[in-house]
């Protein structure tokens, strides 16, 4: 098993043990120990380190966004009037507050932030630009990039 989780804070058994949820998160304590090559406890007791350390951050359902109606993706480069630290912390708290940005990426180049948004279709989309993102704060423009096809989207 190819390995890209080792830190200078953690071995290699935990880094196994973080390939090993990352393949299957749903993963018996039995069965990770047994495929990480510990017993049941020692295993137990280093899962429980990793997740109050912050190393795994939760567990959730991956879900099929074409069969929820929530195929249409967009990316939108955001433009901030302004970015002094308030304005940074004014539009971060107010983005993370929209239901259908997916994701938001502050970034170095030509605009501000990356937002990956979803919704159901294309008019769904443009009421979320119109009403929710460009009134966003210190948001001076916008520009958007339509999927056509996603090839690789591990929903993250």
């Amino acid at each position: 098993m190819q390995n890209d989780y080792i830190s200078d804070q953690i071995d290699s058994f935990d880094a196994r043990i973080i390939a090993a949820l990352v393949e299957d998160g749903r993963i018996s304590v039995t069965d990770l120990a047994a495929k990480v090559g510990l017993s049941r406890s020692p295993c137990q007791a280093r899962l429980k380190r990793l997740l109050d350390e912050g190393y795994i951050r939760g567990f959730r359902a991956v879900l099929d966004p074409a069969k929820l109606g929530l195929d249409h993706i967009a990316f939108t480069e955001v433009k901030l009037s302004e970015t002094t630290e308030a304005a940074l912390t004014a539009f971060n708290r107010a983005v993370m507050k929209i239901r259908e940005v997916e994701a938001c990426h502050m970034i170095a180049g030509s605009f501000d932030y990356l937002l990956k948004v979803r919704t159901r279709d294309i008019r769904r989309y443009r009421e979320v630009l119109g009403e929710r993102i460009s009134s966003l704060p210190h948001v001076a423009s916008t520009s958007t990039y339509v999927v056509m096809e996603p090839v690789k989207d591990d929903g993250a």
